[in-house]
């Protein structure tokens, strides 16, 4: 069979030849019948479609003339078109669309490329994924599980040191990415999780991370998270006058702390604490409350 023409299955033994054709990844059916307006109309959607997508075969089988392969796949009306990969069906479509039939050939026929394609530009797009994913914050970890969730004792360990150490990170499961599991070790030429990464740059498992830590060099090498009195003041001071309504748990409770003030909303003018809603209700109608905003008091 010719590039960018549809080929016709005139039996059981023709179709599966055409499954098997080991050249071409993605296999369209149209399972017609010839006394069906809708199924010349949706031939002539698929001769276009071959001429266009010359990797994909196309073939063309009357249902009532095969009656074995309609059966064995449910064909109870035509026009319906079956998608097979590897000999297997991936996908279905019944009736005659000619929008959605281009759609799903379109679908099928990139994601055979890309796996069929060539294996040097798979391995160049998984690398260029691996460097965003090491370089996603200053310092990453790449662990088995989650810091709340670990799923290996290692994991576990090198999350309980980083967080002693006050170590800002993000992390990775590599569980919820078989691909970027094994690429990342041939990428960095590291055998084994978990792997901390600062900077774009593997520092290693956590054999290193205990040598660093002995060594008292960790706290140099990692960065640190700020810590929570110095965010909430940078936070206060933020703007000239700071309104905190609701924020993460951390400064929530922290705020309620560091300014002995158990409520929200608290209200902050250059820094100091002027009170929560009642105090500002006070305020406005003493007529103080414009002069503390603009800072004249």
């Amino acid at each position: 069979m010719a590039a960018g023409e549809v080929a016709a299955a005139g039996s059981a033994e023709q179709f599966q030849q055409l499954l098997q054709q080991k050249d071409r990844s993605l296999v369209v059916v149209h399972f017609w019948a010839p006394w069906a307006p809708q199924c010349a109309q949706m031939n002539e959607v698929m001769a276009a479609l071959a001429k266009e997508h010359t990797q994909v075969t196309f073939v063309k089988l009357e249902a009532e003339a095969v009656p074995e392969v309609s059966e064995k796949y449910g064909i109870s009306s035509v026009p319906t078109f079956l998608f097979f990969k590897n000999a297997q069906k991936v996908d279905r479509l019944d009736g005659a669309h000619a929008p959605e039939l281009t759609k799903k050939v379109q679908r099928h026929a990139s994601s055979s490329s890309v796996s069929a394609g060539s294996n040097d530009s798979a391995k160049e797009d998984l690398n260029v994924r691996l460097k965003k994913l090491i370089n996603a914050a200053p310092c990453m970890l790449f662990m088995k599980g989650s810091p709340k969730e670990p799923r290996c004792g290692f994991s576990k360990q090198m999350v309980e040191i980083l967080n002693k150490h006050g170590v800002s990170f993000s992390s990775f499961d590599i569980f919820s990415d078989e691909e970027v599991r094994q690429g990342l070790k041939t990428y960095s030429n590291w055998p084994t999780y978990p792997q901390l990464y600062v900077a774009g740059e593997l520092i290693g498992g956590l054999d290193i991370i205990k040598e660093l830590e002995a060594s008292g060099e960790l706290d140099t090498v990692c960065p640190k998270a700020q810590k929570l009195e110095d965010r909430l003041k940078s936070l206060i001071n933020k703007a000239p006058v700071m309104l905190f309504m609701k924020g993460s748990k951390q400064v929530r409770q922290g705020l309620k702390t560091y300014s002995n003030w158990p409520t929200y909303p608290q209200l902050y003018v250059k820094g100091e604490l002027v009170g929560g809603l009642d105090i500002v209700k006070e305020l406005k109608e003493s007529g103080e409350l414009l002069p503390i905003l603009k800072g004249e008091n």
